[in-house]
This record gives structure tokens, C-alpha cells and sequence, in this order.
């Protein structure tokens, strides 16, 4: 549950006094961005990170985006001081107000910006995952982009977890594994991992992109490779990586079982994305009396 502090263009404002209008067209129909940021001791990790991936979404995808990243980031820092968040995560959205016929004459900005934060979720470990067909469409322009018109996640994950599973590994329309409704998959064999390439229609995991990078530095082989079910299925151990949960370890999918879960692979990995994040905090520590 989101908290009570949000900031929206320019103020900080308790919830229920910030305003949004059926006008903006943008909010109705779902031409907007987010990212969500994991904080952690009260620092907002890999932020710059997020930017970049909003950025080029908003080019992507020609949503307005005059904000700058300094700023915005001053913005997030209030909103985390206000709702006291130490630990949690935050998101950020922006919202395209002026397309399309049905919308309003108020004077909106060209885009809306809204910052918020929220506690964790919880999450169990190993996870439990099923297989929809057809989740994901990597033909569309719009593939990997994260917009908040989020319904074919959401509609998944609910339908999922009603079935008893944590998550759904969602295939595209040529039966490849892309990914889950909020998280990159990674399987193991012989001590190699292998992700999906962006060209499965997945999202760049900002997770994703840094266990890409420090796999090899900590001796596990990461790479992008095009993977089947089966490829999951016969796997040696299978993990999921997003902003909210690191690295978690998978301990069956479709009613396949992985014996080692958590393994020695995802533990490898989790600890490496763990000093990671220590390094990051040491670098982005605020120094007493400064912000």
C-alpha cells in the first residue's frame, strides 16, 4: 500500500489531496511510464539506472518528458523523508495529458509527474510459477517498454496466483520464454545461466541488467540466449530477478520440480547483487547534516 506522502508536479502533497482529472487523456487510457526504485537505507538504488530506461521510454514511446534527473531525484528524496522510508521502494510515473479527442481544456502540463514510495512486498522463497501462452507479443513496437497501461500483467498475475502460483512465466507468439509479469527469468545449467534476449519482448530489468554484468565477475557466466519451456523445465536451478525481490530462487514451474532451490548458482548470485547494492550505498552515502 502506497504511503500517505506524494509529490505531483512540483508539490509535496498529502494523498488525498492530489488531483487527477478524467481530462487527462493520458491517465485514462494509459499512455504513461513508471519505474520502481528499491530503497534501501533510505537510498534510492540504481537510480540513475531507472532514469536512463524512463528516458528512452519516453522517446520510445513520444511521451513528453521535460524533467530533469537531478531534480527529480531532490523530489524522490522528499517523498522518502516524509513517509520515513528507510526500507521500501518508490515509484515514479509519468503521465501524457494532451492526445487524443477525449480530453479536458484544464491547463494540465504537457506530462504529469508523480512520485511515490511504498513499504515491500511480501514474497517467499523458492516460488512457484506457471506458463501462459501467448503472454507476450515481442513483435510490438512497444515491446519491453514499461507503460502503465500494466491490465495484461496484472489480469496474468491475478489469474496465477488464484491457481495457487506465486507467478506466470509468460511465452511469446513464437513460444519463447520473455519473462514474468514483474520479473526477469534466469535458468542454470552446468553453471552457466541464460536469460531471455530482449528480443523475447521482455523488459530490460534494471536486476537483469546488473547480474548481466556482474555474473562473470563473480565466476557465473551470464548470457542472453532464446529459451523454451523445456529449456526451464530440465533446468539444474531457474531464479527471477526484479527491483522488489533481488534474486529469488524457483522451486517449480507448471508443475516441474527443481530440486536445488535456492542452489549454489542463485546464491552465488544473490550474494554478488548483495555487495552490489553495498557498494552503490557506500558511494551514494549521505553525508550528516547534508542532503
Amino acid at each position: 500500500m502506497i504511503h500517505r506522502h506524494i509529490f505531483h508536479n512540483g508539490r509535496l502533497l498529502p494523498v488525498e489531496q492530489v488531483r487527477l482529472s478524467p481530462g487527462q487523456s493520458g491517465l485514462m487510457n494509459g499512455w504513461g511510464l513508471f519505474t520502481t526504485i528499491r530503497v534501501v537505507e533510505g537510498i534510492a538504488f540504481a537510480f540513475e539506472r531507472h532514469w536512463q530506461r524512463l528516458a528512452r521510454d519516453a522517446q520510445r514511446t513520444h511521451c513528453p518528458f521535460p524533467f530533469d534527473a537531478a531534480k527529480v531525484r531532490e523530489q524522490l528524496g522528499e517523498v522518502l523523508r516524509a513517509n520515513q522510508v528507510r526500507e521500501g521502494c518508490a515509484r515514479i510515473y509519468v503521465i501524457q495529458n494532451q492526445v487524443g479527442f477525449w480530453r479536458s481544456d484544464e491547463d494540465f502540463p504537457a506530462a504529469d509527474l508523480l512520485i511515490c514510495s511504498a513499504g515491500l512486498p511480501a514474497y517467499h522463497e523458492p516460488v512457484r510459477l506457471t506458463v501462459r501462452e501467448h503472454g507476450r507479443h515481442a513483435a510490438s513496437p512497444l515491446a519491453g517498454v514499461k507503460v502503465t497501461s500494466w491490465l495484461n500483467n496484472v489480469w496474468n498475475l491475478q489469474e496465477a496466483q488464484q491457481a495457487g502460483y506465486d507467478e506466470v512465466v509468460l511465452l511469446n507468439e513464437r513460444g519463447e520464454v520473455s519473462e514474468c509479469t514483474a520479473a526477469n527469468i534466469f535458468c542454470v545449467r552446468g553453471g552457466r545461466v541464460a536469460t531471455p534476449p530482449l528480443s523475447s519482448g521482455c523488459l530490460e530489468g534494471v536486476t537483469r541488467d546488473i547480474l548481466l554484468e556482474i555474473g562473470p565477475r563473480a565466476g557465473v557466466p551470464v548470457e542472453e540466449r532464446t529459451l523454451f519451456p523445456e529449456d526451464l523445465y530440465s533446468a539444474d536451478e531457474v531464479l527471477i530477478s526484479s527491483t522488489n525481490r533481488n534474486v529469488i530462487a524457483v522451486g517449480e514451474i507448471a508443475g516441474h520440480k527443481i530440486a536445488a532451490a535456492p542452489g549454489p548458482v542463485v546464491r552465488k548470485l544473490d550474494q554478488a547483487f548483495t555487495a552490489c547494492v553495498r557498494e552503490y550505498l557506500q558511494a551514494h552515502a549521505v553525508t550528516p547534516g547534508k542532503r
